[in-house]
């Protein structure tokens, strides 16, 4: 198949092939012209000539594999009104040639490839956009032995406990680094987390931007579980990721995909260029991501036993899981790669904890198994509109109503944030009462989030 055009490249070598060739006397009642015009038009049957062969093989490249993305799979559908953007995003997730089952939870919107609250089966194949940038993004629970009263008569305690615990920000970091066994695991595993490594360690025990968050609140049981009686408990909630590194992961392994896609198929798959496990970089990418996860399970760590030290409590229970993260697991008796991007894993008995918002209630669940959820459930209530417009629309006047009316302690935030932007999560938690069970609810008192340096005006 020949190239495109002649590049300077092409030309340089052809140069050099007719002068070893004229000094040889090939062109002995030849004429050059017409001798490299041949060549040209069929550089196949001059690829092993004596002295064009290397020009020749500069003009034949391999034909690009044969590619036609598939028919949409069908996939199942959780939750009323989810937007129909997000439902295309399926359906272009589930043209890919590696795509095997998906699902679509209730608090779906909007993403990069796969939806946020996608659910995505590939056979022996990683996505990293299906993954996420967030890797490993993950919810954490600590259910502690101190009595619910705290949070009113020493309110100023536990909010302090929250600022010394972690710190808010894109680039926040620690000088005085925690110490923590995940950074002596391999970090070799891709040239990303080699060269991250002392970053990540920098951002050991920070929660980030966006929807990460650290709250203190109310746990309520009703019946027995998680070897504790009905009742009351002061409980922590956090959730953040695998932080810069994370990103960094996803965003070069994601180039490297797209590079194997064919050209005409590049911008259509941009999202959704996917890595086979089989080759070089699909380990990579699968090792990073593993080390990602080990990571944000240290990150909340650090965050969670800071703040346990400082409010000197004992830990009666702790529930923790990712959302952004891929999973060999086995569904309909073969191994497939499921991707959560934005989805609680809900296997049968698999504890998780699915938040609501800054001033709504969050859940401590236990999946059903559900195989056409590919045993999965939602990460959250689910945004109903972009930052921008919850920035646009919302107004801090009515919202501070609103949490102090709820008794919430919001120590920091941002109007991207606050309960309008998200879907009602109570409405959530019931349309997808087929895939969890409810363990105990979370009422937040206390919140910290990322500053938009506006919530006090």
């Amino acid at each position: 198949m020949l190239k495109h055009g002649i590049t300077n490249e092409m030309a340089n070598i052809g140069v050099d092939c007719i002068k070893k060739a004229a000094q040889a006397g090939f062109f002995n009642g030849k004429t050059v012209n017409s001798f490299i015009k041949k060549v040209i038009e069929n550089p196949s049957e001059y690829a092993n000539h004596e002295h064009f062969g290397d020009f020749a093989k500069s003009l034949i490249i391999e034909a690009e594999p044969e590619f036609v993305p598939s028919s949409p799979i069908d996939f199942p559908i959780w939750g009323e009104g989810i937007d129909s953007n997000a439902i295309e995003q399926m359906k272009v997730a589930c043209q890919t040639p590696v795509a095997v089952a998906g699902a679509i939870m209730p608090d779906c919107h909007l993403g990069y490839g796969l939806p946020v609250g996608g659910v995505l089966a590939t056979d022996n194949s990683v996505i990293p956009y299906a993954v996420g940038v967030d890797i490993a993004c993950r919810m954490a629970f600590t259910i502690f032995d101190l009595p619910v009263k705290l949070i009113d008569t020493n309110l100023l305690k536990l909010q302090k406990a929250i600022e010394d615990g972690t710190n808010f920000g894109m680039g926040g970091e620690y000088r005085n680094k925690f110490s923590h066994r995940v950074m002596d695991q391999n970090w070799t595993v891709s040239p990303i987390t080699k060269q991250m490594k002392d970053r990540a360690w920098a951002q050991l025990g920070t929660s980030g931007t966006g929807n990460h968050f650290v709250e203190f609140g109310i746990a309520t049981l009703t019946k027995p579980e998680l070897g504790l009686e009905p009742g009351e408990y002061l409980a922590l909630m956090s959730h953040s990721g695998s932080r810069g590194t994370g990103a960094q992961v996803c965003k070069h392994y994601s180039e490297v995909a797209v590079q194997s896609i064919p050209k005409k198929y590049r911008e259509y798959f941009k999202y959704l260029a996917w890595l086979d496990l089989d080759t070089e970089a699909g380990q990579e990418y699968w090792n990073a991501m593993n080390l990602m996860g080990d990571y944000a399970s240290a990150n909340h760590e650090c965050i969670h036993n800071s703040i346990t030290d400082s409010i000197g409590a004992d830990v009666l229970a702790k529930i923790e899981n990712h959302h952004n993260f891929a999973w060999k697991e086995i569904h309909g008796g073969k191994e497939v790669i499921v991707h959560r991007k934005g989805a609680t894993p809900a296997g049968k008995g698999v504890l998780g904890v699915i938040p609501g918002s800054m001033a709504d209630p969050a859940y401590i669940v236990r999946g059903k198994g559900s195989v056409s959820s590919l045993e999965s459930a939602s990460h959250g209530a689910g945004r109903r509109m972009s930052r921008r417009q919850g920035v646009k629309e919302m107004k801090w006047e009515y919202w501070r109503g609103v949490l102090a009316e709820r008794g919430v302690k919001l120590i920091s935030g941002g109007l991207d944030e606050v309960p309008g932007v998200y879907k009602d999560i109570r409405k959530v938690m019931s349309e997808q009462s087929d895939l969890v069970d409810i363990v105990a609810e979370f009422q937040p008192r206390i919140v910290k989030m990322a500053d938009d340096g506006k919530a006090e005006d």
